[in-house]
């Protein structure tokens, strides 16, 4: 059964692999829609610019705590980044996969070959290195008491931050054909949220790896298995009384944070990725225009359809704004109240797939081809 599992989900790679909607380690190679000029744009800035190594077929998010930034690409170089100079940089000596996670205290990354490896953030030294024997795709989230990783397969290790020692592994059946992505775990103090194929959002015990709740974000329909396929490709967003999620040919759905009971569903498919703040969550659509949705009930509050065919990415709120990337190396800034496009910043021609980080007021953007840029909006 595994087998057959692990043929389909490669099967399902190559067959999904020309649309980078669906498989974020592809390039495609489509023209994308024509951007048209903007009026009065607002100012954007490039504060600061650095390099790390390429991303390859993998996904490196940038990861930043108090003025560090921290980043890492496939040829297993990891730095820490102050106001765009490199504090230190150092080699883990292995082909990386999955990247950054940091507390400000540990700095985190994964190999495809299963190898999870901690650095000390202030040093830059090797603290410990384990393997979970499975692919890692996604970065790892760590806090003081624990640090989650996800493997390709889509387990969740719990490790000891002090030496990497197993405490628990999370598993759940998986559907026979499920999409290849860099989603990990978000980490919050008293429970893990992830979402997993076949459409459920899940809320784990840090402490011992056990279910505290379950939603279901999408229910697989059709009569073939592609059609079927309902999975949760990007992370949950957490606001203060709600969690939420999408899922690709799905819905978003938002839950209860207490005891995941449903707030409200609607139907849009994403494997993008949302943000949310206090009165709207902000989806990518699967053609790639930007909604923003009521949080109480899920209605329409407006939709920015000109970034379709653009390869957008995931939303993310920065104060007034929802600032998007795309696969041209652009940066599209909408204004929050009304997704009117307000401004636009071209980092280069390289993609960006990796999620937009938050740094000390920066918008922080790292490319497929392993330039890291703070960008800041006036």
């Amino acid at each position: 059964m595994k087998a057959r599992q692990l043929a389909l989900l490669l099967v399902g790679t190559l067959a999904l692999g020309a649309c980078s909607s669906l498989n974020p380690f592809s390039s495609s190679g489509a023209k994308l829609a024509a951007l048209k000029p903007l009026n009065n744009p607002l100012k954007t800035t490039e504060v600061w610019r650095s390099r790390v190594g390429d991303a390859g077929l993998f996904v490196f998010q940038p990861a930043a705590s108090g003025d560090a930034v921290f980043a890492a690409g496939r040829d297993g170089n990891v730095l820490r980044l102050e106001a765009g100079r490199t504090v230190w940089k150092t080699s883990v000596d292995t082909t990386l996969s999955g990247g950054v996670g940091t507390d400000g205290k540990l700095v985190l990354v994964g190999s495809p070959k299963g190898e999870v490896i901690a650095l000390d953030a202030v040093s830059g030294k090797v603290k410990w290195r384990v393997r979970v024997n499975a692919e890692i795709l996604a970065a790892p989230a760590v806090s003081d008491n624990i640090v989650v990783v996800r493997s390709a397969d889509s387990r969740l290790f719990g490790l000891n931050p002090a030496d990497g020692k197993q405490r628990w592994v999370y598993q759940r059946a998986a559907p026979s054909l499920s999409l290849r992505n860099a989603a990990g775990v978000l980490l919050e103090d008293k429970a893990i949220f992830a979402g997993f194929p076949g459409g459920k959002l899940t809320a784990i015990n840090p402490a011992n790896g056990g279910l505290m709740w379950e939603g279901t974000v999408a229910v697989p329909r059709g009569s073939t298995e592609l059609e079927r396929v309902a999975d949760i490709t990007s992370l949950p967003a957490i606001g203060t009384r709600a969690t939420c999620a999408v899922a690709y040919q799905g819905r978003v759905a938002c839950f209860d944070l207490a005891n995941g009971s449903t707030l409200w569903t609607r139907d849009l498919s994403s494997s993008r990725g949302l943000d949310l703040d206090e009165e709207h969550v902000f989806v990518t659509d699967e053609k790639g225009a930007v909604h923003s949705l009521d949080i109480s009930n899920g209605a329409s509050a407006w939709k920015q359809d000109l970034l379709a065919g653009r390869g957008t990415g995931r939303p993310r709120v920065f104060g007034d704004h929802v600032v998007v990337g795309d696969s041209e190396g652009y940066i599209h800034i909408l204004r929050k109240d009304d997704g009117t496009l307000v401004g636009r910043h071209r980092t280069n021609s390289s993609p960006i797939v990796a999620d937009l980080q938050r740094a000390t007021g920066d918008i922080v953007v790292q490319t497929r081809d392993g330039n890291v840029y703070a960008l800041g909006v006036q």
